[in-house]
């Protein structure tokens, strides 16, 4: 059984996480290929009775509610996740973990080994492949998966049908006696054409599949790996800095198989999509030519953005872009690797707007070397950046990146650090050098609040046309919308 902890759910019992994560799709597709064991997928995250996720960037009981339901063996959800493994009875039980949700993973694990302490517990993902074997702190899990895990997850399983060593699989940490054993880094895939399409086999793996909306699997990947080398960000040791592709009609054939189920909208996962104008020219076309009337979004970088791109994008069905600015200081974005400057975060955010496509905009506040100054930089660039949504994040130092170890040489970190208080919408971050945390407090507050202010403004604009405004002024209670609207933004 693999499954992806729950974790929007602790912060609210009725969010849900309305997406079939590609982390299992590809598990359990390649374990469906390439092994002779049943496979059931499982997001514990996914409540068919629940609501999408809405965040709000304001401090609230969201996450002090989350850490009570992480603490209390009780809670509901957790009962669900024992029912859910229980039914199955599983041999063994995959987790796939970021540091966010790393603390939910070991309370899944402790609930697989209540239900069989024989069941081999296995945790894959971007937290063991970031902090390698030191997952095994966890007592309830026996093997880390470090990197991709499609063909470490299908030698692991033969090495339990023939008792075999596991020594013999790259790329895992495992307990031997009392101690961890590390095998040698597994080489990546270099063909990523050869790996099945992680929705394949969605209906006859994914628990509860007739309850998702058919939007939860619009999800694709056309490359693997970033080359840009940001301090807080950890991609690359998953990944790598190499980019590797699939090709454009092995892109297109998945996207096609999606349109088959009445999906009319994909949205591309990749860190950074594309990564070169040559590969977005190449999918473009395969898209145009073989995936008519498609309509997609994707994460783009700052440098990638330019006219003829941006209009082939478009032609080929693109209606939405992300951007990942950061920092409206270009001392921060020097200090962190960003490759770009406000400067040109701006020009390219109007060059896509000026397309006609929708825009959200990624900043994040609280870096080591923040400053009242660069905060207000920031704060500014988010204020004048033409866009549709600002999502809004608080630095977070995840273990094994550049950004964790800064914070620990300067005694922001210590030994005791715990991965569950912190997260880009824990109140409890603050990494500053230079800024005390009442006064960092006080002054993201003021970003909280623009950031959700503007964002619900858009969300009513979008609702609410311009004619349809001549209207209500026709009928005289202007001063009554005015008043619903500063309402409706928490003015």
């Amino acid at each position: 059984m693999l499954i992806e902890p729950p974790f929007s759910r602790l912060f609210k019992g009725t969010y849900s996480l309305d997406r079939y994560p590609l982390a299992l799709g590809y598990l359990s597709a390649a374990v469906a290929e390439g092994t002779q064991w049943d496979v059931s997928a499982y997001n514990a995250d996914f409540s068919s009775q629940g609501e999408p996720l809405s965040y709000s960037y304001l401090t609230g009981p969201g996450f002090e509610n989350y850490r009570k339901a992480l603490a209390d063996p009780s809670a509901p959800v957790w009962g669900e996740v024992r029912r859910a493994i229980a039914e199955y009875g599983p041999a063994a039980v995959g987790i796939s973990a970021k540091s966010q949700t790393f603390a939910s993973a070991c309370r899944v694990a402790r609930l697989a080994k209540e239900v069989n302490r024989r069941s081999l517990v296995i945790v894959g993902g971007p937290h063991p492949s970031m902090v390698g074997s030191e997952a095994l702190k966890c007592p309830d899990i026996d093997v880390a998966a470090v990197g991709e895990g499609e063909r470490t997850i299908v030698e692991l399983l033969r090495a339990i049908e023939t008792s075999g060593d596991l020594e013999a699989v790259p790329g895992i940490a495992f307990r031997r006696g009392e101690r961890a054993a590390l095998t040698p880094l597994r080489p990546f895939i270099e063909d990523l054409d050869s790996l099945p399409f992680p929705h394949a086999y969605a209906p006859r793996v994914l628990r509860d599949y007739d309850r998702y909306p058919v939007t939860a699997f619009k999800y694709v990947f056309a490359t693997r790996g970033c080359p840009f080398r940001c301090t807080f960000c950890g991609s690359h040791k998953i990944w790598s800095r190499r980019v590797r592709f699939r090709s454009p009609g092995n892109v297109a054939a998945e996207v096609q198989g999606l349109q088959g189920r009445g999906l009319r909208f994909v949205h591309f996962d990749d860190d950074t999509f594309g990564v070169s104008r040559q590969y977005i020219g190449e999918l473009c076309e395969a898209l145009s030519s073989r995936c008519p009337g498609l309509k997609w979004s994707c994460e783009l970088h700052v440098k990638l953005v330019e006219e003829g791109t941006i209009s082939l994008m478009k032609s080929a069905g693109c209606y939405s872009v992300q951007l990942g600015i950061e920092s409206g200081s270009n001392e921060i974005l020097r200090e962190i690797r960003k490759n770009c400057t406000i400067e040109e975060a701006l020009s390219a955010a109007a060059i896509i707007k000026k397309a006609g496509l929708e825009l959200s905009v990624f900043f994040m506040v609280g870096f080591p070397q923040e400053t009242e100054q660069t905060l207000k930089d920031t704060l500014r660039a988010m204020e004048r950046i033409s866009c549709d949504t600002v999502i809004y994040s608080i630095f977070t130092p995840y273990p094994g990146t550049e950004a964790f170890d800064l914070c620990r040489q300067n005694g922001l970190i210590g030994d005791d650090f715990d991965v569950s208080l912190y997260n880009h919408h824990s109140p409890a971050n603050c990494f500053c050098i230079r800024l005390a945390p009442e006064r960092f407090r006080e002054m993201v507050s003021r970003a909280e609040r623009m950031a959700d202010r503007r964002n619900k403004w858009n969300r009513l604009r979008r609702l609410l046309s311009w004619r349809t405004l001549g209207r209500v002024r026709e009928l005289g209670i202007r001063r009554g919308l005015r008043k619903g609207i500063r309402t409706f933004l928490g003015r």
